[in-house]
């Protein structure tokens, strides 16, 4: 008796801890309400006794670890190994984070995946790489729990949907994530732009009104520090001649021009500029309408976001 009493006290406790974790993340400014947002929709988590009801229990335990991988305070609240869905953790069950079984589900679901067997080749069209995920089980899957979020049939909320571009980024194979980041189109193909923008989360993920000066972007990414992160990361593997010569200095950056830029263009550029879907460093940005002062900055700024010659 003494015993149940003591594991009872543990696991209420714990379910008090992680019921304040999640009203401190619904309540924060830093991202992780969109997160959470993005967890009760792939979940199908219910209002009412917090039940979660997921029919795509992979999808649900995904999601749920992206909640831990980006804010590990969840760490101890949440269990990818539940048969129903993790949710269930914050409820009090106790268990144990087994990433490594989540990893090795998700590497079986996509050596079974016809498209992940594909080579990466240069100048794919968005439309055929589009069909093909919605093609693929696998791919379709991911793609579906993504545009479920993205919609525009609802009202968008930009950071609900970075959040699930993350995660459907994240859960894609290096080469299939190369097709759909740098796949393109010629220039009167209307249905291969729809096919792009809905594989890239425009408008909904990417377009501001009115759009924010690039130096904006730089300085809020700067802010945040998961996006803070993948910046550092994205500079460091494509921009190293700045990062080496500059730092941070803006000072120095403006007296940088974009032909002693050289991108690296790598395997790793290529990963960390992947990777970068899903922030605020996506969004589209502008450098009219500043001083001439910022603008040299600013130009270099979005020189390093949105230009494809490191790609091309």
């Amino acid at each position: 008796t003494v015993l149940v009493m003591y594991f009872t006290s543990i696991s209420t406790a714990q379910t008090t801890d992680c019921l304040h974790l999640r009203e401190q993340c619904i309540n924060a400014a830093n991202g992780c309400e969109s997160v959470w947002n993005v967890v009760e929709d792939v979940c199908n988590i219910s209002v009412l006794g917090n039940r979660c009801k997921a029919e795509d229990v992979i999808g649900c335990n995904r999601i749920i670890q992206v909640l831990a991988d980006e804010y590990p305070e969840f760490k101890n609240c949440v269990c990818t190994t539940d048969d129903v869905c993790s949710i269930t953790t914050l409820l009090g069950k106790q268990c144990s984070t087994d990433k490594d079984n989540i990893s090795m589900e998700t590497k079986l679901q996509w050596s079974l995946s016809a498209l992940s067997k594909q080579a990466y080749t240069a100048n794919r069209t968005c439309l055929d790489v589009n069909k093909e995920c919605v093609e693929d089980e696998v791919c379709n899957k991911q793609l579906s729990l993504y545009l479920k979020v993205c919609s525009l049939n609802k009202k968008c909320n930009m950071e609900e949907c970075q959040a699930a571009i993350r995660f459907f980024y994240q859960n894609m194979p290096f080469e299939v994530a190369q097709m759909m980041t740098f796949c393109d189109c010629i220039q009167r193909d209307e249905s291969c732009h729809r096919a792009k923008e809905l594989l890239h989360g425009k408008p909904c993920a990417v377009t501001e009104v009115p759009p924010p000066s690039c130096l904006n972007v730089i300085h809020m990414c700067e802010e945040n520090e998961l996006c803070r992160k993948k910046y550092t990361a994205f500079r460091s593997k494509c921009w190293r001649h700045v990062t080496k010569k500059c730092y941070d200095d803006e000072a120095c950056l403006e007296t940088l021009i974009k032909d002693d830029m050289p991108c690296s263009a790598n395997a790793d550029c290529k990963a960390a500029y992947i990777s970068n879907w899903g922030t605020m460093l996506r969004v589209e940005c502008t450098c009219q309408n500043l001083p001439p002062a910022e603008k040299s900055l600013c130009g270099l700024f979005h020189h390093m976001l949105h230009s494809k010659s490191c790609f091309s």
